[in-house]
């Protein structure tokens, strides 16, 4: 029997930062993910990638919005940018694996067009917070702000301002059971890009976008935990989860327990903006069942699956 991984990928590492976003740079980087995810499967797993949109989905609304303004073109919704997002890199993951798999595996790559189903009444509707597209001085920002009074920035790790946008907390992924069902047969699927086009219920059984960005590690995990997945894989900027980080004492975690973990965040080793949505998402993945939660760079995913680098948290 297969074990199954589900792997997130930033889209900060398809896009790496200003210089990055033309769709040649984007093909470049997810080639470097399918090589990996590959060697990934000369393991018995079989896998689900999940894959962030914060810089293409505000590349993309920015995009429609100058078009609105210079040529009255219709204004294209937050939600379906979201779409066209998780559609456009979707093809470039399937592309990329499907080239790659052709000489290693007698397997196929899939895309699920993905839809995540949140709470209307949910209060981060009021309270933007999901950083999107380029990053900006402060002088920029404050420009932007100027000509777009309902937009919100905020300082992003020390990278630049970034325009935020509401993200409300994913309650149920609608084609999971799709998902399950590829996965059982030995494809490798792309699902929920971009934390999944937001829905919420329109009271007749049936479903209408609503205008937000999920977090992905927050819908990853919630996929995670719908399949029944084995093994969550985070994929962030450092191979290994570190405590007093930047600090003369800076420690690099292997193997921890929860219980430690647990420990480390109350202690504040994790910064709210980064790290900790992670660490939170990794606890309530374990707590529903999973076996084990590693978090490591998307160049370390073959041997972060074999134990030789990465931080691996289990129950304990």
């Amino acid at each position: 029997m297969k074990e199954l991984v589900v792997v997130a990928i930033g889209g900060n590492s398809i896009i790496k930062d200003n210089n990055s976003q033309s769709i040649e740079s984007q093909e470049k980087a997810v080639q470097e993910v399918a090589s990996h995810v590959c060697d990934m499967l000369e393991g018995n797993y079989n896998i689900v990638l999940t894959h962030g949109n914060g810089p293409q989905v505000g590349l993309d609304l920015r995009r429609a919005e100058i078009a609105h303004s210079v040529e009255g073109l219709p204004l294209t919704p937050l939600a379906n940018c979201v779409a066209d997002t998780q559609g456009g890199i979707g093809y470039l993951i399937q592309q990329a694996l499907t080239n790659a798999l052709a000489s290693r595996h007698h397997r196929q790559a899939v895309t699920v067009v993905t839809q995540v189903e949140v709470d209307k009444n949910d209060p981060n509707f009021h309270s933007p917070t999901k950083p999107i597209g380029a990053f900006f001085s402060l002088e920029q920002a404050e420009e932007l702000k100027q000509a777009n009074p309902d937009w919100h920035f905020v300082e992003d790790s020390g990278r630049g301002y970034r325009r935020v946008v509401a993200s409300p907390e994913p309650k149920r992924v609608i084609e999971s059971a799709a998902i399950r069902t590829l996965s059982n047969n030995d494809y490798v699927v792309i699902a929920a890009g971009g934390g999944g086009i937001p829905v919420i219920s329109n009271g007749h059984g049936g479903y209408q976008s609503v205008d937000a960005v999920i977090d992905k590690d927050l819908s990853t995990t919630l996929l995670a935990k719908e399949l029944q997945a084995d093994i969550l894989i985070i994929t962030t900027g450092v191979e290994k989860v570190c405590i007093h980080f930047g600090k003369p004492e800076q420690q690099a975690l292997g193997e921890t327990t929860t219980t430690a973990i647990q420990q480390y965040m109350q202690e504040g080793h994790f910064p709210a903006g980064s790290m900790l949505p992670k660490i939170e998402a990794s606890l309530s993945f374990i707590a529903n069942g999973g076996k084990r939660v590693i978090i490591t760079t998307p160049e370390k995913l073959p041997q972060a699956l074999r134990g030789e680098t990465g931080t691996h948290i289990i129950q304990g």
